[in-house]
């Protein structure tokens, strides 16, 4: 039962086009800012009221080199403890600054950086009578996934398996290593396994225009053989 005392949720469901071109924005804006001078900005006078109900996001920033893209850091949040546009400011500059797998993001490394926006749902068990069903339960290009048991806990976004063209049991498996768990604890009673869905947001380029990415199409087109 939800307290009449709690705050209003954003549900990513509720986001427009326009919304997402804002949080990205807002996500470059906030690292530029406290790289450049060391302030945390607030939310800008004209951001949309919708954006100031709390909701949870994640920030992805990925570096553009004669490679291709590689991460170059992600962070996030999987409670809704803050409004929305507060957190965005707030894991972009966790994903340029405290992502302990990189250094810290510099100034002029932002030129090369594409920002990914990640708007994520509350979090649901997925419940089955018979563990290896669980891989039926997983939509791919629309679910991430959380493993968690006791202190251990993984979570990936619903982007990853897209990435890497993964099938749903191979997503599973990288979940539970992602939580520092076997390949296969997502089989255990013990381990619960949870789903969400997710709206993101992304540059094209360094700065440059915001799409809004449709994971299961972009699923079809890149992994699916026929």
């Amino acid at each position: 039962m939800t307290s009449s005392n709690s705050p209003e949720c954003l549900s990513p469901e509720e986001l427009t086009m326009s919304d997402g071109v804002f949080l990205v924005k807002l996500a470059r804006r906030a690292v530029f800012e406290y790289l450049s001078k060391g302030s945390i900005i607030k939310p800008p006078k004209d951001t949309p009221s919708k954006l100031l109900k709390y909701g949870m996001t994640f920030t992805t920033l990925l570096k553009v080199s004669e490679v291709g893209r590689e991460l170059r850091g992600c962070i996030g949040y999987l409670q809704p403890v803050e409004p929305l546009a507060i957190n965005v400011i707030n894991s972009a500059i966790a994903a340029a600054t405290q992502d302990p797998r990189f250094p810290p993001v510099m100034l002029h490394e932002l030129d090369y950086i594409i920002f990914e926006v990640s708007v994520l749902s509350p979090p649901v068990v997925v419940e089955v009578s018979d563990r290896r069903k669980i891989t039926e339960a997983v939509v791919l290009g629309e679910d991430g996934l959380i493993a968690e048991y006791g202190i251990y806990k993984g979570l990936l976004l619903p982007e990853v398996p897209v990435e890497y063209c993964w099938d749903s049991e191979t997503f599973l498996s990288e979940t539970c290593i992602k939580a520092g768990m076997s390949a296969d604890c997502w089989l255990s009673n013990k381990v619960k396994i949870m789903k969400f869905t997710a709206k993101t947001f992304r540059e094209v380029s360094p700065g440059g225009e915001v799409i809004e990415r449709n994971l299961a199409r972009e699923y079809n087109e890149r992994c699916k053989t026929f």
